[in-house]
Parts: C-alpha cells; structure tokens; sequence
C-alpha cells in the first residue's frame, strides 16, 4: 500500500531533495540531481524499488515528528516500551559531492532499531552491485552511477539489499552516512557528521534570518519560504515545480506528470513572493535564470525548461512502476513542453516589469529580448492555443491566454512610458485596445456576467480570478464581480476551488481530479480584492490546516478523503500561501502589485548582491547522459 502523500517530509541539499516518510522510510530520491534518475523509487511502487528504512524494531506507542526551528533538518521521535530514539534526517548543501545524512539518537533508555538499504537505480529499474571496501564502507555501482555507505553500525547483505539491527541507549548516537558520486571517480570523501550537521543548521537559521516574515502567519511564510529555497537549483537559480514526478491528481487515473522542471507560468508569483519577503538573492538568481532560459527566437519560446534551461523534456513511460496508489501511467519527461502557450510570453513581460520594480535589474536589461517577445505575441496572439492548465485536447481561444497577451503590450507600453525606453508604442496601444475589445467581446457571457473559459465556452476556469490581479480589470467592475461569484457557483467544491471541471471541459484525459490549492489561494486573493475581507481570512486559514503536520502542501486536495494530491511538495501552492499571507497582513498586497506597474510597490532594502548560492563554485551535476530522463 503506498503511504498518503502528506505522509512524507522533504530534505534537500539545494540540487536535490528526498522524501521521508513518518515511518523513517526514504521513498523517493533523485540523484544527484532533481531530474537525474530515482534511486528510491518506492513512492511510485514498492520497496523493491528502492528505499532506505530507517525504524524501531519493536511497536511504537508514538511518532513524533519536526523540523528544527527555521531549518530543513528533519526529527522523528519513535517512543517504544523500552525508551524513546530521534532519527535525524537532512542533506547538506553542497559544492562537489552530495551526502545524505541520517543520525539516530537516544533520548531516553534504549531502543532497538532495524535498517534496510534498497538502491534501484533506473527509477528502481537496476540493481547495483555492492563491494566492501578496505575502510569498511559499502560501494554500490550501476553504469554511471556510484554511492558509499558508511556507518560503524554491523551490515550484512540479504535479498540484494543491505541491513542492520542496532541498539541506542540514552546519550548516544549512530551515524548512517549515504554518499554520491560519478563511478568513474573516486569514492567520495567521507564527510564528519557532527561538523555537517552544524554546517547544514547553521546554513538554513542564517538563510531563514534574511527573510521578512512577521504577522500572524510568520511561521507559514517562512517554511514554505524554506521548502522554495529546497527546491530551487542552486547553480542556476531555477525553481522546480516539484521534486517528484506522477503523483496522481486522483487515485488511480491518469493525471499523472513530471514536475521536476521549471515553468514560466510561475514566474511573476514567484518573484513577488521571494522579493516581498525579502529574499533577494534568490529572486535576482530566478530572474536571471528566466531571462537566459528563454534566450533566443521568441517562436521557440517553451512553456517549461530544465533546470539549467534544457529545452529537451522528452516524455516516457515507467512501465514497470505500478505507480502511487496504483495509478497509472509513470511519467518521465513532461511532452506539455511542446505546447503552444499564449499566456507565457505575458507571464515573461510581467516578471521583468516586477524585477525593474524591485530594483534587481536596469531599466535596460534584457529590453531588446522583450521587444522580439512583444514583436512575436503581435504576430501569434490571434491564434489558438493549449491554454495556462496544458491540456491535451484541442487547442481553444483561452480568455486567459487572451488576458496575458494583452498583458504583453500594457506591460511593454508602460515601460516606454515611464522609463524612456524604444518601441513603437502607438502600434503596441492599438494592439493593446484591439485585444481588450475581443476579449470583452468574446471572451465575456453577458447573459450570466461572466468572463468564460474561451470563446464561444459556457465553461469556467479558475484562472480568471486573476483577471483584475494583472490589470486587465478593476476589482469593482461588476464583470468581475460577477466572474467571481460565477467561479464560486461553478468550480467551488466544499469551500475549495477546481480549475476547471474536468466533466464538462475537453482535456484529451479521463474526468476527475482533487481541488486545486493554489486556486483556492487565488479566490482568497480575490476576496481580498473586492472587500470581502472575513471570507479571505476565513478560506486561507482552511487552507493552512490543509498543510500536513510538517507545513508541506501538494499541489491538489481531495475534499472527501482528506488527502493531498498531485506532485509533493508543490512550488506553486506555497507560492500561493505566501502571497495571500501578503495580501492579508500588508498594505503593499501583491494581488494590486502586478496592476500597479506605474510604480514601485516592492522596495529592495539593499541594492541586489549576485546571486550567493551553496557551492556556486562547483556543479555536482549527473556524471553523464545515462542519469538523464531518456
């Protein structure tokens, strides 16, 4: 049976990340990279395919579990008749190898505790081949692909795993220390786990202290502050989506996809998330990240890009992975790359607009890229297209879509107004007008005062709550109004929103999917908007106790079963915690700070220094192209 997935904790080293289960069990890990091949795979099958169990021997009257304050230094407490042990679980950010450090240790009289090593490498395909070596430590070696296991604990190997049964007393602490490197090099050196774990604490307190997280809900800010930081690829600055992949959006169907790459979509959320709680640094690396990912001929412009900006996400299947919960397919590659999005070249010109208000770049920086993007978005935005939630049916005239390439011009044109910058703005004003007047036209059902989900639809969508978000709309318009409570009549299942219903709208997949979070973040923003402050609190705070007892967030929820769903954690959820926390407790919201692009409403308290991540210096990146999605 596969464990619920807000069962499980993250641990990352800022390149990679795993998750940990409340049972001590490592079920999913991707090394050394977020997209490099599983090494754990159970989370998407069995334990044959790959984990590392970590547990009590005997019954357990209590689990217990924690992050260290402003940290990603996972604690479980497992409490037996005997006595009670803490296994201590995180990686440390890293320049050239990475460590996955697990630490048990005896709080109170004596525990007995057992270990199992599964290591599939292959998305847990393959079967390594263990060595002892002269130091006592266990090599394990499959193609490209190298680990070092080291601990004073007794090992033996049965099953083509590795095990250990151990005792903790009081006071005592048993260190399991699981290294990574390319097999054609030497075993990498072995780290000291007392001076790695204050290294990795000292490193997150001294990075969460930077943030600017006051109010009621500080302590929500600043862990999904710390899970974006987690899951940001410290090299370049890119942000995955999620560490995982195929993760059901319902049990058992098909909605299953790869989210271990980087979307333009979340581009401007994001930025106003990391600069309005002051993160700088991370916002300039994102910002600088998008602007080279996207370099080039604006009609080759993709909707995602790996971490690095790799443009090739080919899509493939796992077949012999049963998947979470049994559902089927396993994704690998995310084929959505090659879809046509009219929204991201909007996105784009928005988080630029943002970035030259929050001071992390000159007025002139990257201009001429966003002229070819304006230029491109003139020629293309009369054109159907797969829309902001990538269906795979086919391609509509998305209202949404529509809104973001008006987005493209307004954007464009008030940079030339207020910065003195080249374009042909008189063009750039009749498209601008031209495209509001069709959405207004087409895009809106007058009968029931509505913005629809595309022309000619009776549908909704959740994405036009950002209609007034993004300037297109003011949030008193009665149009808006209306779409707003035409959301809530429509796509609201018990006090939380869908995206879409997958009933009634033609997706190319199977009907059925959980609520989405991030919408129903996006409908507290909108009742921020239009006044309905009690309601705004009351949704988000719904929201918040969704949160599984870590502070963790999928990307989808189901309202019957009291699950999460969907790839875990999800950038875009805390994404969206943290700005309606925002808009909630500042005056400066960032629902209004993407309208108000005629001023400056995110203040840098420093001019941005270049980026400074953990181990810039060194790329530990996959030892060769076997280790990537193929």
């Amino acid at each position: 049976m596969s464990a619920p997935i807000e069962s499980y904790g993250l641990i990352g080293d800022c390149r990679s990340a795993a998750l940990v289960g409340r049972d001590g069990s490592i079920d999913w890990l991707c090394w050394p990279c977020f997209d490099s091949d599983a090494c754990f795979a159970a989370l998407l099958g069995r334990p044959s395919n790959g984990r590392w169990l970590i547990t009590a021997s005997d019954d357990c009257t209590e689990v217990t579990r924690r992050y260290r304050p402003n940290t990603l230094i996972l604690e479980t407490t497992f409490k037996t008749a005997t006595g009670s042990a803490t296994l201590i679980d995180f990686m440390l950010a890293r320049g050239a190898t990475s460590d996955l450090v697990r630490l048990v240790r005896g709080d109170d009289g004596e525990v007995c505790l057992c270990m199992e090593l599964v290591l599939r490498f292959g998305y847990g395909a393959t079967t390594p081949w263990v060595s002892r070596m002269e130091d006592g430590a266990q090599r394990a070696v499959a193609g490209p692909d190298m680990t070092v296991l080291r601990t004073p604990a007794t090992l033996w190997g049965e099953d083509f795993k590795t095990a250990s049964h151990f005792t903790v007393r009081a006071g005592q602490t048993v260190p399991f220390i699981l290294s990574y490197g390319p097999s054609h090099l030497p075993a990498p050196a072995a780290p000291d786990w007392r001076k790695a774990l204050a290294e990795c604490e000292d490193f997150w307190r001294k990075w969460t202290k930077r943030t600017k997280c006051g109010g009621p809900y500080a302590e929500a800010i600043r862990r999904s502050l710390i899970t974006l930081k987690a899951l940001t690829y410290a090299p370049s600055g890119g942000i995955v989506a999620a560490p995982t992949t195929s993760l059901p959006e319902r049990a058992g169907g098909e909605r299953n996809w790869d989210y271990r790459y980087c979307w333009i979509r979340d581009s401007t959320l994001t930025l106003l998330a990391l600069m309005n709680a002051g993160v700088y640094d991370e916002a300039a690396a994102w910002r600088d990240w998008l602007q080279r990912a996207v370099a080039g001929n604006p009609a080759d412009m993709q909707i995602m890009y790996g971490l690095l900006g790799e443009r090739r996400l080919t899509e493939w299947e796992a077949d012999w992975l049963p998947g979470h919960l049994e559902s089927k397919p396993v994704r690998i590659g995310n084929a959505a790359y090659l879809q046509f999005q009219l929204d991201v070249y909007g996105e784009l010109m928005d988080t630029f607009a943002q970035a030259r208000k929050g001071g992390l770049a000159s007025s002139e920086s990257g201009w001429a890229l966003q002229l070819e993007l304006v230029r491109h978005v003139g020629a293309s935005w009369k054109r159907p297209d797969s829309g902001l939630w990538e269906s795979r049916g086919p391609p509509r005239h998305f209202t949404y879509s529509k809104v973001m390439a008006w987005v493209t011009f307004d954007r464009a044109i008030k940079a030339v107004e207020q910065l003195d910058l080249p374009g042909p703005v008189e063009e750039w004003r009749r498209t601008c007008a031209e495209i509001h007047d069709e959405i207004c036209d087409l895009g809106f059902d007058r009968t029931r005062n509505t913005f629809r989900a595309s022309y000619g639809d009776t549908t909704l969508d959740a994405s036009l709550l950002l209609l007034a978000q993004v300037g297109f709309i003011k949030p008193d318009d009665p149009r808006y109004l209306g779409t707003v409570e035409a959301v809530e009549r429509a796509l609201v299942v018990d006090g939380l929103v869908r995206r879409y219903n997958t009933h009634e709208s033609s997706d190319g997949l199977e009907p059925g999917e959980g609520v989405f979070l991030a919408c129903s973040f996006w409908l507290a923003d909108a009742y921020v908007s239009i006044g309905r402050h009690d309601e705004a609190r009351k949704l988000f705070e719904r929201l918040l106790a969704i949160r599984n007892d870590l502070g963790l967030l999928a990307e989808e929820y189901d309202t019957t079963t009291g699950c999460q769903l969907g790839n875990f954690p999800q950038a875009f959820s805390h994404v969206g915690l943290i700005n309606t926390a925002f808009n909630l407790t500042r005056a400066a919201r960032p629902a209004e700070q993407r309208a108000k692009v005629n001023g400056s409403d995110v203040h840098a308290p420093r001019p941005p220094r270049p980026p400074k991540q953990p181990g810039a210096t060194a790329d530990a990146r996959r030892p060769g192209p076997s280790s990537r999605a193929r």
